[in-house]
């Protein structure tokens, strides 16, 4: 079978390429075994119904359709390149980040097949579900007991429907004792009742399995340069000014005789190791996390800002600095002065 012609298109003319157009697919690449271990574990559940999957624009299961749509750039190597190149990161890369997000989508998959959140012990337990998005910003609680700990931002407390889809791929994982994991924890509820709740499934039809499109819900019937647009552009946001203050105390020069060193080439020089602690300590996103220290790289030339080269507490500031502007955004949607 040869090779479909775009492959080896350079990054730009293959940018100009529609994403519905590259005829992509889950059958005969890496994506078919590892959907088909998702299929397994649910069978080796007991349970009868195995999510359909598609390829599409990002991780989700559209409202009230319990089928599972996969980021297309994972369904060919060349587009994994491209979405490295252009998001310095790749969601889902390697297969036990794959299947820890598809038991998480299995889990919306399974909600509206299922009805669940009709259910009032399901309500008691996480709360009222609703069609509104699971906000971007919230405000997690990191050493909570009260929440399983599956995908990175403490991702289960952020909405109800995501309380649930995190508890559940805690469940279905294969090999995890979770009564060991999380025994003592409030969220051991929670697990014991999804347990429950499968179990009185196990080897039941679907409840709600409405027909669908997946050309409507897909999203590839653009540009990849127009998807990348507007991707960058969500991951960026919008930095407020950086403070001048915070930079200058940062970044203070070196003493009298000591040859200093610009501070633009320091974080240009550093850029990698910072962004990695960074992205290390708050789970942050690589891109928006290399877009704030572009930032700081640019407003350190204008500040005409420098260091002294030979002071080893250099890199744990900056790497603090950073990490608690992250953190604040994290939790806040806004970069705010450190103190």
């Amino acid at each position: 079978m040869e090779p479909p012609d775009w492959t080896d298109l350079g990054d730009e003319t293959l940018l100009e390429k529609r994403i519905s157009q590259l005829g992509l697919k889950i059958e005969g690449t890496t994506l078919e075994p590892l959907v088909q271990q998702l299929h397994d574990e649910l069978t080796q559940k007991g349970m009868a119904f195995h999510p359909p999957c598609h390829v599409g624009d990002e991780w989700f299961v559209p409202v009230g359709i319990p089928a599972i749509f996969i980021p297309f750039f994972l369904a060919h190597e060349r587009l994994r390149r491209l979405e490295r190149t252009m998001m310095l990161e790749v969601e889902g890369d390697t297969s036990e980040w794959f299947m820890r997000l598809m038991r998480h989508e299995a889990a919306h998959a399974y909600a509206f097949a299922y009805r669940l959140p009709r259910r009032q012990k399901w309500r008691q337990l996480f709360g009222p579900s609703s069609n509104d998005e699971t906000p971007e910003f919230y405000r997690p609680r990191p050493y909570s007991h009260s929440y399983v700990v599956h995908l990175d931002d403490w991702y289960a407390q952020s909405h109800p429907d995501e309380d649930f889809a995190e508890t559940f791929a805690v469940w279905l994982t294969p090999g995890l004792d979770w009564r060991a994991r999380f025994q003592g924890w409030k969220a051991l509820q929670k697990l014991e009742y999804v347990d429950e709740l499968m179990r009185s499934l196990a080897g039941r039809a679907p409840l709600h399995l409405p027909p669908y499109r997946t050309s409507d819900y897909d999203c590839l019937r653009i540009k990849l340069k127009t998807y990348y647009a507007r991707k960058r552009k969500l991951n960026a946001d919008t930095y407020p000014d950086f403070y001048d203050n915070d930079l200058r105390e940062l970044f203070a020069g070196a003493p009298e005789g000591v040859a200093a060193t610009k501070a633009s080439t320091y974080l240009r020089q550093r850029r990698r190791p910072l962004m990695e602690a960074v992205c290390q300590a708050t789970n942050e996103k690589k891109y928006r996390v290399n877009s704030l220290l572009a930032r700081l790289i640019h407003r350190c030339d204008e500040l005409g800002l420098a260091l002294d080269p030979a002071d080893p507490r250099e890199d744990l500031r900056v790497s603090a600095f950073i990490t608690t502007l992250v953190m604040n955004y994290l939790f806040t949607g806004k970069f705010k002065r450190t103190k």
